[in-house]
């Protein structure tokens, strides 16, 4: 909680405001059982009908003044945890886009989604209970207590056993309550992601029959989450039983006393009456507060949980050299560099080394899981390495600002994401401010004028969260264009020609060679075909550089690029 409200401040002004405006509105329900003793001592019990119908009237009239306030105080309450929660959710984001892969990693999507959605709801819940009833709740009781003691006499002594028995029993209610309040949340974490792994992966459950499987996994997790909660459920459900337990019998106990005392002539009735009111809602604002105490552990585990994303400072951090300053230019270069996965128990990269320049093409190929695309993943700083250096144009990458580093690189991942939009929208996460003509020369280079083209909007067409109306083929070619809209000085390809035939794929390349001037480009293919024209070639085998060389030497030099090249082309070809 501290974490939270150190980073969201609450303006104290309105807190001010609110808190005059509940004062207001609890003296107002506070006079309602003066008057109401009033109009029975002096009204009703001297027939005095126009006693009675002035304290009604008055009575009407702090009635709705009371509520007036009572909008006005839960408006505003409203308005500053909306608020509040609007704010952290946006700090929440900033924090999640700073965070490297690593830190993506270690939370996990499904989490992260639950923390910066339900579970900041939660807290501005909290907090809305918190600025209206926690406020109002010490005030009636406080006010309360004195008009009881002032219009009850002894019979008002009663308080003085119950209140410390509704507490202690809503105090072990809540404690036993708050122990599931985690759980309950790091189990909500493991629905979220079994849930967001069977849409990501709806077309492959179908496609091997796997419904029935992913439903039992998701039924066992659905179960415990429901048992825990259940158990939550039934400790709590006993907090309303021991309030209206001690209730009862408290206002038992104060009638007959105040009946004693009222035969006694030591009370009046419209005393007995007020005070019995005034003793409901002492009961009463001690039963809402202890409502808003048994939401705090719930609420405590999501502030919990959304400050440990605020505080987790991220392992990519912004160096203070400036792009003017550098010696070189479109030259990437690894010095030994030695890199592992967080977790991972041993490097994936051993000693990694190769140089670039302006103007060349450099592919890295090899077996699966060699560590080809994790070479690729240091270069714009997703990762850092653990040992050696990645220099960017003669200077560490970790010199610089991370977003003037990647100002320099035109990054198309593994993976291609593309975003609910159109297709200009898409092309100008390259370039903001993109124009037509921009649009139409990278899409050119990236052979996705041809399918751009037959649409009906054209660059304009809308394209689907993920890209899912368009095909494998498609969705690559639209982020290579988007990469090459940027212009960068670095090209990097993490396999990105996979999806394309060989003719698309050759006059691809041909464009990119034509169009890239002194950028350099590092490539990973998977194909022989792909990379035969490139000026180096590195060739990965358990995380280390094996061959290094264009694709004659490596044939003669290599024998592990030997044996793939024959397997993709042939003896003869070779």
């Amino acid at each position: 909680m501290k974490t939270i409200f150190s980073k969201v401040k609450i303006k104290g002004r309105q807190v001010m405001l609110l808190s005059i405006l509940v004062l207001f509105a609890s003296v107002a329900e506070m006079m309602l059982p003066s008057l109401l003793a009033q109009m029975i001592n002096s009204g009703v019990t001297d027939s005095s009908q126009s006693t009675i119908f002035i304290l009604a009237a008055l009575m009407a009239g702090v009635t709705v003044f009371a509520c007036i306030v009572n909008f006005l105080s839960v408006r505003i309450a409203s308005r500053i945890s909306t608020d509040f929660s609007a704010t952290l959710r946006g700090q929440v984001f900033e924090k999640v886009q700073s965070f490297s892969a690593a830190e993506l990693d270690m939370f996990g999507t499904a989490s992260l989604v639950t923390r910066s959605a339900s579970d900041i709801t939660n807290v501005q819940n909290f907090l809305t209970l918190l600025l209206r009833i926690g406020i109002l709740a010490p005030m009636m009781a406080i006010a309360g207590l004195i008009f009881s003691a002032a219009t009850g006499g002894q019979a008002s002594s009663v308080l003085t056993v119950a209140i410390p028995a509704l507490l202690v029993g809503c105090g072990f209610v809540i404690l036993f309550a708050s122990r599931y309040s985690i759980k309950l949340r790091q189990k909500l974490d493991r629905i979220n992601q079994l849930f967001l792994e069977s849409l990501e992966g709806v077309r492959v459950i179908r496609a091997f029959n796997k419904q029935k499987a992913e439903s039992h996994r998701f039924g066992e997790a659905n179960t415990d989450y429901a048992a825990t909660a259940m158990t939550s459920g039934r400790i709590t459900s006993l907090l309303l039983p021991v309030i209206n337990v001690i209730f009862g019998v408290t206002t038992s106990a104060v009638l007959g006393l105040g009946a004693h005392y009222v035969e006694a002539g030591a009370m009046e009735v419209g005393s007995l009456v007020a005070n019995s009111q005034y003793i409901s809602m002492v009961l009463m604002s001690v039963m809402m507060l202890a409502l808003v105490i048994m939401m705090f552990p719930t609420a405590y585990a999501c502030a919990g949980r959304i400050a440990e994303v605020l505080n987790t400072e991220t392992s990519i951090q912004d160096g203070s050299f400036s792009l003017q300053k550098r010696p070189l230019r479109s030259t990437v270069e690894f010095r030994h560099v030695t890199f592992a996965y967080p977790g991972a128990p041993e490097p994936i990269l051993k000693d990694i080394s190769f140089e670039t320049h302006p103007g060349e093409i450099t592919a890295i190929i090899g077996g699966t899981g060699r560590g080809k695309s994790s070479i690729l993943k240091l270069i714009p700083r997703l990762y850092d390495p653990l040992f050696g250096e990645v220099l960017i144009d003669g200077v560490n990458a970790k010199e610089y600002a991370v977003d003037e580093l990647r100002s320099l690189i035109g990054y198309v991942p593994q993976k291609n994401i593309l975003f609910s939009g159109d297709i200009a929208s898409n092309l100008n996460f390259g370039k903001k401010g993109g124009t037509e003509q921009d649009w139409q020369e990278a899409s050119e280079i990236a052979c996705a004028d041809e399918f751009i083209l037959k649409k009906e909007n054209g660059y304009h067409d809308s394209i689907a969260q993920g890209g899912t109306n368009l095909s494998g083929g498609q969705r690559q070619r639209m982020a290579i264009a988007r990469a090459v809209m940027k212009k960068p000085e670095i090209y990097i390809f993490d396999d990105s020609f996979s999806a394309l035939d060989m003719k698309t794929d050759q006059t691809l390349r041909k464009n990119l060679k034509a169009a890239m001037g002194n950028s350099t480009i590092i490539m990973v293919a998977q194909r022989v075909g792909t990379i035969l024209d490139a000026d180096r070639i590195l060739v990965v085998d358990d995380g280390r550089i094996v061959g290094q060389g264009t694709h004659k030497e490596l044939l003669h030099t290599c024998p592990l690029y030997c044996e793939i090249a024959e397997i993709q082309l042939g003896k003869e070809a070779v």
